[in-house]
């Protein structure tokens, strides 16, 4: 197995930089490697549905809130995270993935890989329906520094971190793609790191072998 790092510009700070973007072995579960240059597939046009399939999916009308109703994103995802534009961070790497649950409820829950699990690698969040199978999702992490101190010796609460979703199913409904941002806080409120880019997502089955995850 082989460990791959980044060093990244001192202003976004070794510790929030090790938090959100830890490497792992590509034999750690979701496969990361972060050297590995990654070409996010373009999001394709949905074509204009009847009004009454609209209805169905429960597509929000000019004035009004997107609804959790659409049915076509629930399932089990393989996602991938690759920076765009991030300061201090080289476009086209991957800098995190892992598996993500979305729910008919409008909640969304996701393991990520790219995360030790003494740093909180599970995470939650809530979705709606803003399109024909497009979505937005706002979720939140409790990120830690892992560090023992004197008088805390199982590490000490970083703050929270906020990751923002703007996605599009494919007219298969077996792939998304989209846009993200991460952002870290400490608990004060301050914003000490921001992260943008983008996602993609393959659904998992009860047929997917092991070897599409890689």
């Amino acid at each position: 197995m082989k460990t791959n790092s980044r060093k990244f510009a001192p202003a976004f700070g070794s510790l929030v930089v090790a938090l959100l973007l830890t490497p792992v072995s590509r034999a750690a579960c979701g496969g990361i490697d972060l050297t590995k240059v990654l070409h996010t597939p373009a999001v394709h046009p949905q074509a204009i549905e009847p009004a009454s399939q609209l209805a169905r999916f429960g597509i929000a009308g000019e004035g009004e809130r997107g609804s959790n109703t659409d049915p076509a994103i629930v399932g089990f995802w393989h996602v991938k995270f690759v920076s765009e534009g991030s300061t201090g961070i080289p476009d086209d790497l991957e800098i995190d993935a892992g598996y993500a649950q979305w729910h008919s409820d409008g909640t969304e829950n996701m393991n990520s890989a790219g995360r030790a699990p003494v740093t909180s690698s599970f995470c939650l969040g809530v979705w709606k329906s803003v399109g024909y199978h497009s979505y937005k999702l706002n979720h939140f992490a409790a990120s830690w520094d892992p560090t023992p101190a004197t008088n805390t010796p199982n590490g000490t609460l970083l703050g929270p971190a906020q990751i923002q979703e703007e996605i599009t199913l494919s007219p298969g409904e077996n792939k998304f793609s989209g846009t993200f941002t991460i952002d870290q806080y400490d608990t004060s409120g301050n914003n000490i790191a921001h992260v943008q880019g983008t996602i993609t997502g393959t659904r998992i089955t009860a047929d997917t072998a092991v070897s599409s995850i890689f």
